[in-house]
């Protein structure tokens, strides 16, 4: 099977039937232990199998399934029964995976959907007497330093300050990270303490400001969502000192999210998505700018059509846009890396190069927790 590597990571370049990314089903080479990161958010529900590689990691199997989770949510405060049955559906999926492939360890995180959502506590244990699995609902400020740690080798060499950029289902973070200080400590140092500056969590997200407008009139739509996206980044007290020292630093920002990657694929005119063609590529904001323009311009069945996009993105992509539109006026002239890499990344490295975890001894058998380590054994 013919493999790529990029920036430390190598996939292979060939999915399966069911939106995953395989290396086959011998799994890891003999010797070698396998860890996984699920990710379970507002849009999408993922998964990534590796084994150890210096610094870095392999990548042995992926899986990305749009679930949906929080849709409805903005309205009722509550995840719906569908959406809850469109997660199970994944989750099983993932639970088959890592059984096949005998992880020996895995983390599973939940965000903002399961934050928010009035029954998401009810939801988590749900998953794990069904699954085994066991989440943990992280913070937005935990999100942006898993985030920040996936993307680390993504920073020039010869600036002093980057804006990570993480645009989710449900909120947008936004990190100003000091590079120096990752530059010296390294992926140890950044692992004991992410130098991140100054940080928000927006309240928006492709899901969230999807749901908060009628979009059956994208064009008339269309500059409502993007001021209420602009009056949303403005409302970050740090904002004009975050722009100062970005200026200052001659810095860039770092897009990790499936809004960016989509981006970037259309903007390189690609037939098919590749990741060795998107992750690590770079994007300036006229560019950017013109390439939403041109996927406003297609209208939902339009985007639908292009290849690197699909059915399922296409209804999120105008509200994706107007995030990034926002984001990138504020920081105008100031390019943008794009990463198709981020908080699973992030949690891959801090299992695999973190301080390991103390022993302890298994626990008698008792209720399953609303939310725990994110620690999971798979039998």
């Amino acid at each position: 099977m013919p493999e790529v590597s990029v920036s430390g990571h190598t996939m292979a370049d060939k999915k399966d039937g069911s939106g995953s990314r395989r290396r086959g089903s011998n799994g890891s080479q003999r010797g070698k232990p396998l860890f996984a990161a699920v990710d379970l958010g507002t849009n999408n529900c993922r998964l990534l199998v590796a084994e150890p590689r210096g610094q870095s990691f392999r990548v042995v199997d992926s899986y990305s399934q749009i679930a949906r989770l929080g849709e409805g949510l903005h309205d009722t405060g509550r995840l719906s029964d569908a959406a809850i049955e469109r997660a199970m559906s994944a989750l099983h999926a993932i639970r088959a995976k890592l059984k096949l492939h005998g992880v020996g360890r895995v983390r599973c995180i939940a965000t903002e959907a399961c934050r928010k959502a009035s029954n998401g506590a009810d939801f988590i244990r749900r998953v794990q007497t069904e699954t085994g699995l066991t989440f943990k609902v992280i913070g937005a400020k935990e999100e942006a330093r898993l985030a920040t740690i996936g993307c680390y080798d993504l920073i020039k060499p010869d600036v002093q300050s980057v804006l990570v950029v993480d645009v989710g289902g449900g909120s947008t973070e936004l990190s100003l990270v000091d590079a120096r200080s990752i530059r010296k400590g390294g992926l140890a140092g950044i692992l004991k303490e992410a130098p991140i500056v100054d940080w928000t969590s927006l309240k928006i997200g492709v899901v969230t400001l999807s749901e908060a407008f009628d979009l059956t009139d994208e064009t008339a739509a269309w500059p409502k969502m993007l001021e209420y996206a602009r009056s949303e980044v403005r409302k970050w007290a740090a904002l004009e000192r975050v722009q100062q020292r970005l200026q200052a630093d001659n810095g860039h920002l770092i897009g990790t999210s499936g809004t960016v990657t989509c981006l970037a694929g259309v903007h390189l005119n690609l037939d098919r998505y590749r990741r060795d063609k998107v992750d690590g590529s770079w994007l300036s904001h006229q560019d950017g700018s013109t390439t939403m323009r041109r996927l406003r311009e297609l209208g939902v069945e339009g985007r639908a059509k292009l290849p690197t996009i699909g059915e399922e993105r296409a209804p999120l992509m105008l509200a994706g846009c107007a995030i990034m539109e926002a984001v990138w006026e504020v920081f105008d002239g100031h390019t943008l890396r794009v990463a198709d890499r981020g908080l699973r990344e992030g949690v891959l490295l801090s299992m695999m190069h973190g301080q390991a975890p103390a022993r302890r001894r298994r626990p008698k058998r008792r209720k399953p927790a609303a939310s725990g380590s994110g620690d999971s054994h798979v039998g």
